[in-house]
């Protein structure tokens, strides 16, 4: 239920982290991933690691996502499954203190992006019978937040994104489905995780008492892909430990 040998993917941002993690997790169960990222030399690097097609793609870029889905084509023959995982935190502080430049360049990369890449890939998908699309949202997408507002923002947009595109291509075959992770250990959380008072706060809300890893959000990615996830579409799939519906007990 879990295969998904012979289907063909792009995973955005996924040189590191929860991206990287959720590309291996697609190849171990028989994708063919094209590694993408707006760093070049980290691209290359990891497709070569990983035995995979690379392009480079700066997501705000029209023409950047017009390649990578090329790419993608000429490459594997076609596309069943897009993560849009590439995404920032941008600036803390509250929207008092907001610079406009810096929340728009978070809304671009972490929503806009996801639409325009979207509109780009999901008719290539219908055309070969319907797939999947995970866009990666966040648990500040469903709480009040005081300090990444822009971002909590823009992830709360991309889950409704998700809801709005599988109405749209649900009758396609394209299922759309959003994940929304909690405290992940990645890289980007390491400065969190060495502050004792931060993680002692934030474990004592989380009823397992430990942050995810990315490839326990891999895991959830695999399964909205494969034909377990078949009759699951238009989801926010929270993946946080119990973050969200604990009392703090």
């Amino acid at each position: 239920m879990f295969d998904l040998s012979g289907k063909s993917a792009i995973v955005t941002g996924s040189t590191r982290g929860i991206g990287r993690a959720v590309a291996q997790g697609l190849i171990a169960q028989g994708a063919r991933v094209v590694i993408s990222s707006e760093d070049a030399a980290d691209t290359a690097r990891v497709a070569a690691e990983l035995g995979m097609p690379g392009q480079a793609c700066d997501v705000t870029d029209e023409a950047a996502l017009d390649a990578l889905v090329a790419r993608a084509e000429a490459e594997l023959g076609g596309l069943d499954i897009l993560v849009c995982n590439a995404g920032i935190t941008g600036k803390p502080g509250p929207f008092a203190e907001l610079d406009m430049a810096d929340y728009a360049r978070v809304l671009a990369i972490n929503l806009t992006s996801q639409v325009s890449l979207c509109n780009r890939a999901l008719p290539r998908i219908a055309a070969r019978g319907g797939g999947s699309v995970i866009l990666i949202s966040s648990l500040s997408g469903l709480r009040g937040n005081g300090r990444i507002n822009a971002y909590a923002l823009s992830k709360a947009g991309v889950a409704q994104l998700a809801r709005n595109l599988a109405v749209e291509w649900g009758p396609k075959g394209v299922r759309v489905n959003a994940i929304a992770p909690g405290f992940i250990a990645t890289e980007l959380s390491a400065p969190l995780l060495a502050d004792e008072a931060f993680m002692a706060r934030r474990m004592a809300m989380t009823p397992l008492r430990r942050p995810g890893t990315p490839e326990e959000i891999a895991g959830t990615a695999v399964f909205l892909a494969s034909p377990a996830g078949g009759f699951v579409t238009g989801q926010n799939l929270v993946v946080d430990g119990g973050t969200l519906i604990t009392d703090g007990s």
